[in-house]
């Protein structure tokens, strides 16, 4: 593919097989059918590719294209459509991809909300993904744990609760009830808070765990009740969060697309949807890989994906990668405006995290 981006999850394919004429043939194709979502015939093709060709070499060609699996004949129509592999090929050796121009980046980087604690943000790019696109935008969200901690606060419940406030560097503000068999004074709440922040902030909430026995171990029999306070109730206060979430806006935009309307592809997706295991399983898979990553169909390995495509790209502070988005559609999408969107929403929301001083 050239141009831009670098799509991952390429396939096997037959570009180095096909000569130029079928190339672009198969390109004008694609096109057409990604325009109009009709079957492109033989006629239509003859006017579109600017060929030089007659209505039965092409018919030759689409029949040498359908051998290869890259094209298919619905029962109902004399013209072919592209199959997933197909699109593949598309994607990866005959679209041209151009980056996003500056007033498109702009209007991207108005629609998000600046300084916005992480949660309002991912939400913002998750209903601006969908907005834009018109297809479901999904963006999965970090632990608090991936974020440095900042500051605590311990405020008295009752004997033995106590509410703790911890705020993170990216701006999230959690709070959680914890209960302890000692029933410390807010004299003493104040200054385990004071040592915490003193000594902990910063950090993200495994070094603090680490960093609180490193300390236990080195003190041994000194121990002072500052520090067994410390870590009587950070053991509880700093305990990993729950799991990861994902984000899903514009589910209802399938409904619209006339190859997906069929009750029983949209109850799958949408199953998927409410479950999102293995929504959030896939796209932690595609946390793995550099840049923009693609799956056409079934090459996800999510049956409930078997008639969408997903593109998707990591987004993160530093080096770190925090989490995923992208947008799910029909295979007939038009990749080359969808994926530099994607690309450049993870790009505007890695540089406001950072802006954030959500760092690692």
């Amino acid at each position: 593919m050239t141009g831009l981006y670098a799509v991952r999850m390429k396939a096997a394919g037959h570009s180095d097989s096909l000569d130029a004429r079928s190339r672009s043939l198969l390109r004008s194709l694609i096109a057409q059918y990604i325009a109009d979502g009709q079957p492109v015939g033989s006629r239509t093709l003859a006017k579109s590719s600017g060929l030089d060709v007659s209505p039965a070499t092409i018919r030759n060609i689409m029949s040498d294209l359908e051998e290869a699996g890259l094209v298919a004949a619905p029962h109902t129509s004399a013209g072919r459509v592209p199959t997933a592999q197909g699109y593949r090929m598309f994607v990866d050796s005959l679209l041209e991809m151009r980056p996003l121009g500056e007033p498109q980046v702009e209007q991207l980087r108005r629609e998000l909300p600046t300084g916005a604690a992480t949660p309002a943000l991912l939400g913002s790019a998750s209903a601006l993904l969908s907005q834009i696109t018109r297809f479901v935008g999904v963006v999965s969200v970090p632990k608090h744990e991936e974020f440095p901690f900042r500051h605590i606060d311990f405020v008295t419940l009752d004997a033995g609760r106590i509410l703790v406030i911890l705020v993170f560097a990216d701006g999230q503000v959690q709070n959680r009830v914890i209960e302890t068999q000692h029933a410390y004074s807010p004299s003493e709440l104040e200054q385990t808070a004071n040592f915490l922040n003193a000594n902990y902030a910063g950090m993200r909430l495994d070094e603090i765990r680490r960093r609180l026995l490193r300390d236990i171990t080195e003190e041994g029999a000194r121990l002072n009740r500052l520090l067994l306070a410390a870590v009587d109730v950070a053991q509880q206060s700093f305990q990993a969060p729950g799991d990861s979430d994902v984000l899903v806006s514009g589910q209802t935009n399938l409904m619209g697309v006339h190859e997906l309307s069929e009750i029983d592809r949209l109850r799958d997706l949408f199953e998927a949807f409410q479950r999102k295991r293995d929504l959030l399983q896939l796209l932690e898979r595609c946390s793995r890989a550099d840049g923009v990553r693609l799956f056409i169909g079934e090459e996800s390995g999510f049956a409930a994906l078997d008639n969408y495509s997903l593109v998707t790209a990591p987004y993160g502070v530093g080096n770190r990668v925090l989490g995923v988005l992208g947008v799910i559609g029909p295979t007939r999408m038009a990749y080359e405006r969808v994926i530099p969107v994607v690309a450049t929403t993870a790009q505007l929301i890695s540089g406001a995290l950072n802006r954030s001083g959500a760092t690692p």
